[in-house]
This record gives structure tokens, sequence and C-alpha cells, in this order.
């Protein structure tokens, strides 16, 4: 099973709705009223009718009876009225409720580390963007005012029962240590319980995810049964979560349903009692009858909601506890961070992808938006040592100093660390050891917006926003002229292909729209890095899908807009490398030369192995 993200502790979940319900004192405290004075008038109609009952064995008259009935009429509709204003006040609260836990909910997820996202894997923040908001919704929906409406009638209800007759009202507290015993019981284990259901349903997400999204590699290496093992076991500890909290529910809900019952026939025989004695009037033990009775709907109705408050308190924790997850030190892809800058692009691209009007291919530095900023101070790791699973560090003992404006360029084969390397550059994630900073700073303990004009990383994964070509470019950037956009678009040779869509850069695209290529999409993703404009950049593999020669043909030209810039490229074409500044070679978590391309090939180390090998040489 994967690493999931916290859980809020019930101490957090109590005082965050505290602070939920202090934001709206009006609206609470509307809706509250509301709700008593409908109680209130679903008070009248039993003590009319207990009135109504004695007059009739003292002697009435017929106007008297009509009297009555028309009150308890009265009663019943303005109850139905103020029920029903009480309702809408309490789901307009509701919904503005929701909308804030939504929005904050979605802040807390963008806010979080990359390295955090990793651990934790998809299938947890899924489930919690997903089964848990929904969970929520629901809770903060219905089951809130449903408790509240619940709570209000029970305890105006208890009251007018007090009032017809203390000795009539004694009967129904019989009902009292059932209730409290078995509800007791209950919520000491349906916390713990649907957490455990919750967490169990992101394994079920985890896995499934995991075999769809590797079903290529799943099928290459025969590991179909493996992947169905996997999965029988996760829907087996999710079976049985769900299993227990039902055990827990199937106990709790029959004796709450006895208790109901109890109180309604000990009133009638102690009220009996009482008036054969002369202890009560008929009036009374009648009134008293029917509020017992009455209490039963709301009670119900309260434990019944009981059970949804805890499934959305545990939701409530599972939301809440994603902020714990970035209590580390924040990476570089946070929301509005450098990954969001450049949206870690990649894909397969051809010459195509190439700007209609660029004929000459040659462009200047000049004809590319620039942002002013500025020398990038020198980025420094000393020491370095990472791992993903304690006990095995992927990097040992890296030093490097990457200088103000060098072109850098990161080779090695495949697994030696490299993107792991890079991303330390990039501040994702904190080295275990040694540090990494950046003009003497350590670079994960910069303020967020800092470290956005400090690096970025742009990868060969990528994505595109829903929205128009131009809202996608301008992500890092809202306030960027449409000659800007152009501009950026134009420097990653995109325009031509832009401007050739439906609606130009006006055309939706994203789930739903006008579907890019790949390499399309990775252009985009550039474009974005161009109008970002940090001093700093760290390429993984930026063009590894875009073929080689519409590849060597867009780093050209992002060569020129760059000039200047401190640029990292991790990098398998080695004519990225032959163009740097100077090539680290990483092989097996370590750099094992550093040095000009010229040097390295005559020292006739890796570096020159791997050269002979990139052009065909044994």
């Amino acid at each position: 099973m994967t690493v999931q993200l916290p859980v809020a502790t019930p101490a957090q979940v109590r005082r965050y709705a505290r602070t939920l319900a202090r934001r709206h004192p009006k609206a609470l405290a509307t809706a509250l009223v509301l709700h008593a004075l409908a109680a209130i008038a679903g008070l009248g109609a039993p003590r009319l009718l207990g009135n109504l009952v004695q007059a009739v064995q003292d002697g009435t008259t017929r106007v008297t009876v009509d009297k009555v009935a028309l009150a308890i009429a009265a009663f019943v509709i303005g109850q139905s009225v103020l029920t029903r204003f009480a309702r809408l006040v309490s789901f307009r609260l509701g919904e503005r409720v929701l909308a804030e836990l939504r929005e904050e909910f979605v802040r807390r997820v963008l806010a979080l580390p990359l390295s955090t996202v990793e651990r934790a894997g998809t299938g947890d923040l899924l489930t919690r963007t997903s089964r848990d908001v929904d969970a929520l919704a629901r809770t903060v929906r219905f089951a809130v005012p449903e408790t509240l409406i619940a709570l209000v009638t029970t305890v105006l209800t208890l009251g007018a029962l007090a009032l017809v007759g203390p000795l009539v009202a004694l009967p129904c507290l019989i009902a009292v240590p059932i209730l409290w015993a078995s509800t007791r019981w209950y919520l000491r284990r349906a916390t713990a319980g649907y957490l455990r259901e919750n967490a169990a349903y992101s394994d079920v997400n985890e896995g499934l995810a995991e075999t769809v999204e590797g079903a290529r590699t799943v099928e290459a290496m025969r590991l179909a049964r493996q992947r169905i093992r996997r999965t029988d076991g996760d829907i087996g500890r999710s079976f049985a979560a769900e299993r227990y909290t039902l055990w827990l529910r199937s106990v709790w809900f029959p004796a709450a349903e006895v208790s109901y019952v109890i109180p309604v026939v000990a009133t009638l025989l102690v009220g009996g009692l009482l008036y054969t004695h002369g202890m009560a009037s008929l009036g009374q033990v009648t009134a008293a009858t029917l509020y017992v009775q009455q209490l039963i709907d709301p009670v119900d109705r309260l434990l019944s909601w009981l059970d949804e408050l805890q499934v959305g308190g545990a939701s409530l924790a599972r939301l809440l506890g994603v902020s714990a997850g970035s209590a580390e030190p924040r990476s570089a892809d946070d929301p509005d961070g450098v990954r969001s800058a450049a949206d870690s692009a990649g894909s397969a691209g051809s010459a195509e992808a190439r700007s209609a009007d660029d004929s000459d291919g040659a462009r200047s530095a000049a004809d590319y938006p620039r942002a002013g900023a500025g020398v990038a101070p020198a980025l420094v790791a000393t020491g370095v040592h990472y791992s993903y699973v304690d006990g095995r560090d992927v990097l040992r003992g890296i030093d490097l100093t990457v200088r103000p404006g060098e072109r850098l360029a990161m080779v090695g084969p495949s697994g030696a660390g490299k993107s792991t390397l890079g991303r330390l550059l990039a501040g994702i994630h904190p080295p275990r050891a040694g540090s990494v900073t950046i003009g003497g700073v350590p670079l994960v303990s910069l303020p967020l917006d800092r470290r956005r004009r400090e690096v970025a990383l742009v990868t060969q994964e990528h994505h595109v926003f829903v929205g128009t070509v131009a809202d996608n470019v301008s992500l890092p950037r809202p306030d960027a002229t449409e000659a800007e956009v152009r501009a950026a678009l134009r420097a990653v040779d995109a325009l031509g292909w832009a401007d050739a869509l439906p609606d130009g850069l006006g055309t939706l695209v994203g789930s739903g729209g006008t579907e890019l290529s790949a390499a399309q999409a990775q252009q985009l993703a550039l474009a974005r890095l161009v109008l970002a404009d940090p001093h700093t950049l760290v390429l993984d593999e930026a063009t590894s899908l875009i073929d080689p020669r519409a590849a060597r043909h867009l780093e050209r030209s992002l060569g020129a807009v760059l000039a200047g810039r401190t640029v990292i490229a991790i990098a398998h074409r080695l004519h990225t490398a032959h163009d740097a500044d100077r090539v680290a070679v990483v092989a097996d978590g370590r750099i094992v030369e550093l040095g000009p391309h010229a040097d390295l090939v005559a020292a006739g180390g890796d570096y020159a192995a791997l050269w002979d090998s990139w052009h065909g040489r044994h």
C-alpha cells in the first residue's frame, strides 16, 4: 500500500468547524431563530389536543371544538411556512460554506509539494478530491441543517413536555440511558472506522490507476496476475472496512429504535397510573403522550444524520489533513510556482510544429518577450545525498556549482539520477544531506514568490488546461498582452499552428475542446516558460518527444530567448550537450565527469563513449 497523506485530528476538525461558523454569524443566527420558531409552532397542536380532550371530558361546545381545530390548523400552516424559510436559509448557508470548503481544499491541494504527491500517490488525492468532497458536500448540504432542525425541535419539545407536567414527563427519561450508552459506543468507533474505510478506498483507486496507466507495461512484463492479486487485496480490505462500519450501524440503529418505543409505552402506563390516582389530568396525559410520540421523528433524524456527520467529519479530517502534507518545505511546483509557469511539458512533434511565419529559422533575442529577470545568482549543490527509500541513496555526495548564465548539460545512462538531481536543483525535493543554494540561500527555504523568480522546471510531462490557447500560455502572467502571448508562441515555433486553429489564439483547448498533439501541448508549456521569464531553468528532456529535427530547431530558437539565463538541460540527445558550456556526466548517483564537450571527448572517458555511441561508433 502507498503512503497516504496525513489526516487532521478531531480537535483540528472541531476548531475548523467553529471557524466556519464564526464566518457567517448572521446567517447562522437567522437559521437558528427560524428553526426555533418553526419548532415552537409545531408544539401548539399537541397542547391544544390535550386541552381539547380535557374540555370534552369536562363538557364543551361545538364552537370550542371548531376554534381549537382552527388554531391547530393555523399552527400547522405557520410551522410549514417557517420550516420552508428556515430550510432555505440553512441550505443557502450550507452552499456558501461548501463553496468555501472546496476553494480552500483546492488551494491546499495545489500547495502540496510535488515530493509529497509522489509519495502519497494519485489514488489518495483522487479519493479526497472526489469521494471525500462528495461526502462532505452531502454533510454540509443536508446533515448539518437537518441535525440543526432536529436538535432545536428536540430541545423545545422536551421543554414543552416539562411544562405540561414534570410527573408525566419523567417516563420519557427511561430512553436516555439506552440512547446515551449506544451512541457513546458508536461514536467511539465510528470516526476511526470511516477513516479506515476511506483509506482503503484510496488504495483501490491507487491500484486501479496504476494498472490502467501502466497497462502496456503490465502486458509486456506479464504482470496481469500480480496486478489482479493487488486489486483483489485492496478490494478485500475495502470490503472489510465497509463491513465494519455497517456492523456499527447494525448495532446502534436497533438500540436507538427500541429507545423510541419504550418512552411512549412508559408515558401511557405511568400517565394512566397518575390519572387514576388524581395526580395528572387526562389532558396532561394526552399532551405528554403526543409530545413523546412527536419526539420520535426529531430524535430519529438527529441520530440518523449523526451517522452522516461522522462520515462528513472523517472526510473533512482527510481534506484538512492535506495541509499537513505541505508542512515540509514547499516545492517549486506549488499552484503559483515554478512548475505551473511552464507546466512540465513534453511530447512528440514534427517539423510541422514549426512556425509558418519563420521562414529562415533565425531570430534574434530582441524578437522575444523578456521580463528583465536580470543576472542569475550561482546555483550550488554541496555534499548532496538524496533517497526515496530510507537507506538507499540515489544521489551520493554531489558537488556542483552552476555559474550564472551558464548552459550546463547533464547526461548519463537511464536510472543514473539525472532527473532526481534536476529536481533538487529546481527546489522540488530537499536533499537528505548536504545543501542546494542559490545566491548562498537554501533553495527550498525561499519564499514561494521568490523561488518562482529563481528557478523553473520543465519536464517531458505536459498538460493542456481547459481554456483558450491564450489562456494556457498566459497562466504564469494573466496580465500579459496579446502581443506578449504571440511573441512567446513565436519563440517556441508554435505561432503558425496556433493561428491556424479555428479561432486562432481564442480556440478552446483541453478537455472537451480542440485536441492538440503531444508536440503542440509541449510547445504551449514552453511558451508559458518564455512568458514566465525566470532566470534559471532546469529542462528535463523538455523536447524529448518532438522529433529530432524539430527539437533541434526549437532548442536553437529557445537558445536565443534564454540567452543570459542559467540553463541546466537533462538530455539523451547529445547535440544538447555539444552546444552547452559544460557537460556533467551522471552515473550511479554521482557526477563522474564535468567539463566542456571538447575536453570530455578528448579525455576518452564515459562521455566520450556516450558520444561515440550516439554517432554509431563503437
